[in-house]
């Protein structure tokens, strides 16, 4: 079991902390040649931007599947939504204030919703209650990052049968 990353996402949708807690080694790495050919082409009557396919990638497409598996997801009333695919499940967690703790983790990862919840516990013990920190700003606090990484290592150990998820 594994927990890939975390992320905390401000009410306006900014990025405020960012955890690569596991990453997998990669087995093909592949360089992309730049820039992309910019297409302007006719659509239902209005022009449509392409640009174009460089290096077998086409981009400006919408995601319906992760690598060839269908995404499915479900929201629950008490603010916590789930992507769910073969590969990652990503579990968000909204506050009351707008505060989005997000979790990408192996789909067989029990107890995130726990985890969450204890996220948001260490955000308000060694974030909000920091005099030198602000709302809406990145958080750069070593007593959160330690916090946060002991309680992954604790969420991971606790295996595919733990309690919440």
């Amino acid at each position: 079991m594994a927990i890939f990353s975390v992320y905390v996402v401000n009410k306006a949708g900014g990025l405020i902390y960012q955890l690569d807690h596991y990453a997998p080694r990669a087995d093909t790495e592949k360089t992309f040649s730049f820039p992309l050919d910019l297409v302007l082409r006719p659509h239902d009557e209005r022009v449509v931007v392409a640009f174009g396919q460089r290096d077998g990638i086409r981009v400006g497409h919408a995601v319906l599947a992760i690598n060839g598996a269908e995404v499915n997801g479900r929201f629950t009333a008490d603010g916590k939504d789930m992507l769910e695919t073969d590969t990652f499940k990503l579990h968000c967690f909204q506050t009351l204030t707008g505060i989005k703790f997000v979790v990408l983790a192996d789909p067989r990862q029990a107890g995130i919703d726990a985890l969450l919840r204890k996220i948001y516990e260490i955000y308000s013990d060694f974030a909000l209650k920091n005099p030198f920190y602000s709302l809406e700003m990145p958080i750069r606090c070593e007593l959160f990052d330690q916090n946060l990484k002991l309680a992954l290592e604790v969420a991971e150990k606790a295996g595919p049968f733990g309690p919440g998820s």
